[in-house]
């Protein structure tokens, strides 16, 4: 199990606006710890279950290098980071992250780490289905960090 952390929110609590539509909209940091061996790369997706027309992906990071354990507050949203990292496509139709926006309520955002086997061959742009279905089978471990957010 990957624990993964931020120094903007703990697991459960409400993340601040800065990180939100009503905010600056950027990528709070993130640390993780427990990758276990063998790991060639890392995905991040960040999603929230409680969207009306079903979940709503805000932040699909993959290929990660294998020896990064954190990201810094606000992650440009180029589609490959200095670091060999590419963005994924976030339901906001936009490459990097998209922050909690929710119509009303209150909805949770999970922010999963993935440890994975191997380095994946997609390009930068592809959905978190696509994400997910080329992970299939190469996943060490996971972790998962969430954060609440009302508007």
């Amino acid at each position: 199990m990957i624990t993964i952390t931020s120094n903007a929110f703990n697991d459960g609590d409400m993340i601040p606006r800065e990180y939100t539509c009503d905010g600056s909209d950027v990528s709070p940091a993130l640390a993780w710890s427990g990758v276990p061996e063998g790991t060639k790369s890392l995905a991040l997706i960040c999603d929230d279950p409680d969207a009306p027309m079903g979940t709503w992906v805000h932040w699909v990071l993959f290929n990660i290098p294998a020896w990064v354990n954190e990201l810094p507050r606000a992650v440009p949203a180029d589609k490959t980071l200095t670091n060999g990292a590419q963005h994924g496509m976030n339901d906001f139709r936009k490459y990097g992250y998209g922050g909690p926006c929710p119509p009303g309520g209150t909805h949770r955002y999970y922010f999963k780490i993935y440890a994975l086997d191997t380095e994946l061959a997609q390009g930068p742009g592809i959905s978190r289905e696509a994400l997910l279905a080329a992970m299939q089978g190469h996943v060490l471990a996971e972790g998962r960090l969430m954060g609440r957010y009302k508007r």
